[in-house]
């Protein structure tokens, strides 16, 4: 497996395997938690750019995996099966500016630009067929902890689920956030064209049981500060974790 995390659309920092170097500080690092809908990715975003700081979505990779075992057959139920994916598997996510991300299978030269594909239903669906493994995010954790060592940038806004527990326990800034199963469900169906508000809410509810056998997403463990979007609109939502940030980072 190989990760690359670039800048900007024409240009990568780097692969991560190699040592960050040395003369690079390290990034102040914020990390988000949180459910489908709860506005985690927007926010998360729009408060990264307020910031000046980087954005890694963390949720895209477990998309980019499943879209590969969907294009290549693997079994998205096996460990092993997706285990060797992985070391076939080449992928790079852009940390500033518009996201894009791309796949590079195997050995082939060519390189997907999956930025929309993985948006789709028939991806979202199976995510938590991957998610499931614990060697697989494992391996995509470490993953993780490397493109943002290596980011070479003053800040990272890193959100995903588990992400305030296992990728970055450590972070200054630790966020979880929230909503009410009915208000995710309803930003959920504005983004998913051809289902109801009901047929999300009960993809979500399916969702969030399989992610809870995994780790417990919907309650901020010790340190970790709730933001609960349910009544708040986008505005405030950013301005709520941009709050939180500067006043960490003035105590």
């Amino acid at each position: 497996m190989e990760d690359v995390v670039s800048e900007a659309l024409d240009g990568a920092v780097g692969a991560m395997g190699a040592p960050a170097p040395a003369s690079l500080a390290d990034p102040v690092l914020v990390a988000i938690d949180g459910p489908a809908g709860s506005g985690k990715s927007s926010v998360s975003r729009a408060a990264a750019a307020r910031l000046g700081f980087g954005i890694l979505d963390t949720g895209a990779a477990y998309r980019a995996l499943a879209w590969a075992a969907l294009q290549t057959g693997a079994d998205l139920d096996d460990e092993a099966s997706m285990l060797a994916l992985l070391d076939a598997w080449h992928y790079s996510i852009t940390l500033l500016g518009a996201q894009r991300v791309e796949v590079e299978l195997g050995g082939a030269p060519a390189r997907h630009d999956v930025t929309a594909a993985i948006r789709e239903h028939a991806v979202s669906g199976q995510v938590s067929r991957v998610s499931k493994h614990p060697e697989v995010r494992e391996r995509l954790n470490a993953m993780f902890r490397r493109i943002v060592a290596e980011s070479g940038l003053p800040g990272v806004v890193i959100e995903g689920r588990d992400i305030t527990t296992v990728v970055a326990p450590n972070a200054p800034v630790r966020i979880l956030m929230t909503a009410s199963p009915e208000v995710r469900a309803q930003r959920r169906a504005g983004e998913l064209a051809g289902m109801s508000q009901e047929q999300v809410l009960a993809d979500i509810a399916a969702r969030d049981a399989k992610d809870a056998q995994v780790v417990d997403f919907m309650h901020p463990a010790p340190g970790v500060r709730l933001v609960d979007t349910s009544d708040l609109d986008f505005e405030q939502s950013v301005e709520a974790v941009v709050g939180i940030v500067r006043e960490v980072s003035t105590r």
